[in-house]
């Protein structure tokens, strides 16, 4: 059986935790910010965990993460 390769595309974009939790950086934090008040974009720092329902797919893409 080969080796199972990692996505780096996940890889960039997702940490495993030890607790199995997988870690992910918040969305709409790139351009057009003027907009936003400064509370909402100082929530966007602090990043949040993926989804029970996507966990298996994004695990998937880390095999051996």
């Amino acid at each position: 059986m080969p080796k199972l390769k990692t996505k780096k595309a996940a890889a960039k974009r997702f940490k495993i935790k030890a607790s199995g939790k997988i870690r992910r950086a918040k969305a709409n934090k790139e351009h057009i910010l003027t907009k936003m008040s400064r509370s909402a974009k100082n929530k966007l720092k602090k990043g949040g965990y993926v989804s029970k329902a996507d966990t298996q797919l994004v695990k998937r893409c880390l095999p051996n993460g």
